[in-house]
């Protein structure tokens, strides 16, 4: 068996056993499930929920975790393990999320439930400083000799939450490095506007959105959350048939405004619960857990047929290698790149294209958010080709805003291909001396005509 062919058996092998793994542990729990309450406190703020944590704002949280059996402050599992800080919804208590917290403890994931903003008249800005604070607390218990949590905790965390918690967890992640992802279960606006704050949540995302969710509209709501993301990596999953509370157990306050609101809700509450499980699971596993493995499952996962999807997110981490008139450059786009010529490192190579300027085996290294890794197959690069020719086609201006103008010495219309910065053919046309290109976003393109590739800029 050729080697590449040999590495895409073995690739598919273990893809099916993570799909047989990801399936099974939906149904088999791997910890018990130990709880403790803890009051945090921030002595900046006032109000809050509880008492007994400090002066300041009283911030009671419900945690549960990974135990050696389970029950109120028992012994943690032996392990390190992610964190996630929930936000419930509107007059939502913490207890209707009872399965989130059985299917993520057991699964080995600590997860907390800050009690805060639980009446008819919440602060929504304050909620999403809670949630903030409670990661940045809950990491700092990893080294404290006194918890029960001491030396259990894994650096990365994440925030979800429901509804209004969805909506302040974008609030809890605008200009937050501290957190690994965030993810929004129908996320609503808030106030401050979470829509408005979306474009300074830069960490990677995941929406849910239920089909037949009237209590808080797609098209209102989280549809643009998802679109002012600034994320590197985001994806929206509308789980078709599905409501706005069924991400939570059978609760009064929630069901009664779905009554009221939502029409044609198609699947049970069981259903749109495994459902979510099936596309969050592996992208928990990838991002929190750092198995680059798992992002198949996920990519897999949201493209079935009971949802539909978008994402900016690669449809694959492998780098295949393209060239184009000895620019080298990679399928993928990743947080940094390294080069290799003859199985050695490429000094100041840290960019998705190189320039070869020698014959010879390459490869790239792309290395992605979560400290994941791909290294492509070999491109061998056999000769050299000569840039005479280059001078041909003269395109102007450049850059431009709406069209490229170009001299075109065969005065007949020439086949021309526009290419993104992650490598994917963006537009393709037949023009006799301009092109296009008032629907392209602002950034740098390569346009290309036969073996010859040219810069462009659309500003």
């Amino acid at each position: 068996m050729l080697p590449h062919l040999s590495r895409i058996f073995m690739k598919n092998i273990l893809l099916s056993i993570f799909f047989i793994f990801s399936f099974l542990s939906l149904f088999q729990a791997q910890y018990a499930v130990g709880h403790t309450t803890i009051t945090f406190n921030d002595p900046t703020r006032t109000g809050g929920f509880g008492t007994g944590g400090g002066t300041g704002r009283q911030i009671q949280t419900e945690i549960y975790y990974p135990a050696v059996s389970a029950g109120n402050n028992v012994s943690a599992a032996t392990g390190a393990f992610p964190v996630i800080v929930f936000g419930h919804g509107f007059v939502m208590s913490w207890d209707a999320y009872q399965n989130i917290w059985e299917h993520y403890s057991s699964l080995g994931y600590i997860v907390a439930f800050p009690r805060t903003e639980g009446s008819f008249s919440p602060n929504h800005g304050e909620f999403g400083m809670d949630l903030r604070l409670v990661v940045q607390k809950l990491q700092e218990l990893n080294t404290s000799a006194s918890s029960i949590l001491n030396g259990k905790i894994h650096p990365n965390s994440a925030i979800i939450g429901h509804s209004m918690g969805g909506g302040a967890t974008i609030l809890a992640a605008e200009n937050n490095s501290s957190i690994k992802t965030i993810v929004g279960l129908a996320p609503a606006n808030t106030t401050p506007s979470a829509i408005s704050a979306a474009v300074n949540v830069t960490v990677p995302a995941l929406i849910f959105s239920g089909s037949q969710d009237g209590v808080t509209p797609a098209a209102d709501h989280h549809i643009p959350i998802y679109q002012g993301l600034n994320s590197s990596c985001k994806t929206f999953v509308s789980i078709l048939g599905g409501g706005h509370c069924y991400y939570a157990n059978t609760n009064f306050n929630c069901d009664f405004g779905e009554t009221t609101s939502s029409t044609g809700i198609s699947i049970t509450r069981a259903q749109q619960q495994e459902r979510t499980y099936s596309v969050l699971d592996p992208w928990l596993d990838y991002i929190l857990r750092e198995n680059c493995d798992a992002y198949p499952v996920f990519v897999n996962a949201a493209a079935a047929t009971s949802f539909l999807s978008e994402s900016n997110c690669s449809t694959s981490l492998f780098p295949v290698i393209s060239e184009s008139f000895n620019t080298l450059t990679a399928s993928v786009s990743g947080i940094s790149y390294q080069w290799y010529l003859n199985g050695n490192m490429l000094p100041n190579s840290n960019a998705i294209a190189f320039a070869a300027s020698e014959i010879g085996s390459y490869t790239v290294e792309v290395t992605f958010e979560n400290n994941c890794s791909e290294t492509s197959l070999p491109y061998i690069l056999s000769a050299l080709e000569s840039k005479e020719l280059e001078m041909e086609y003269v395109f102007y201006p450049n850059p431009t805003a709406d069209f490229v103008h170009f001299n075109n010495p065969a005065l007949v219309p020439i086949t021309i291909q526009l290419f993104n910065l992650s490598g994917e053919i963006v537009s393709e046309q037949k023009e006799l001396n301009q092109i296009d290109i008032r629907f392209l976003v602002e950034g740098i393109y390569f346009l290309k005509i036969g073996k010859y590739t040219y810069k462009i800029v659309k500003h």
